[in-house]
């Protein structure tokens, strides 16, 4: 999936009338939409907070889809889960999101089909790339370290899984990761 904080801050803006920027500033730089990430607050308490600190109320649900109507298939990555899953392979799925984030996916996207298990930071209470999240994925995974492959697209996540032995290389595009599930000995196709 391919995400974009930037469309979470204009939608919620929109919702409470506010700046990009300021909203921005409310839930990122203030750290309020890693603690739901993190699962230290939940959806109501993260949507108190944002009308506490703005002084406007807004629907429960209507807060939900601006928080999650941010997501856009990554579409070769789905040919490639459904070969992992034909090969017999358990797919874990590791992210950093909120519980509000997962259900709208789950609700509008089949790709998380695919995955026999999902590791989130919210379920781990633990963002990426601390260790707590990547042991989570392991126990997950059912699997020693060294029998793992793991792709992300942001560099400090690829080198946190490498410190615990799991084969993880960098997403750049789909074809490139068929390249390097090949070298690791697994049969998809090029």
């Amino acid at each position: 999936m391919y995400f974009s904080h930037q469309k979470m801050c204009s939608n919620i803006a929109t919702l409470f009338g506010l700046s990009e920027d300021d909203t921005r500033k409310l839930l990122i730089d203030s750290g309020l939409q890693w603690q739901i990430e993190r699962g230290d607050i939940s959806e109501q308490q993260f949507q108190q907070q944002l009308e506490e600190q703005t002084g406007t109320r807004v629907a429960e649900q209507e807060l939900k889809l601006a928080a999650a109507d941010i997501f856009r298939l990554n579409e070769s990555i789905e040919p490639l889960l459904a070969e992992l899953k034909d090969l017999g392979l358990r797919l874990v799925l590791l992210s950093n999101t909120s519980v509000t984030h997962l259900n709208f996916i789950q609700e509008r996207f089949s790709v998380l089909s695919y995955f026999d298990a999902f590791t989130t930071s919210f379920a781990a209470r633990a963002l990426k790339p601390e260790m707590p999240i990547y042991q989570h994925a392991l126990h997950n995974a059912q699997c020693a370290a060294h029998e793992c492959f793991y792709t992300d697209d942001i560099k400090p996540y690829v080198q946190a899984a490498r410190g615990l032995g799991i084969h993880a290389e960098l997403y750049t595009e789909t074809d490139l990761t068929r390249q390097q599930l090949r070298q690791l000995g697994v049969p998809v196709r090029l």
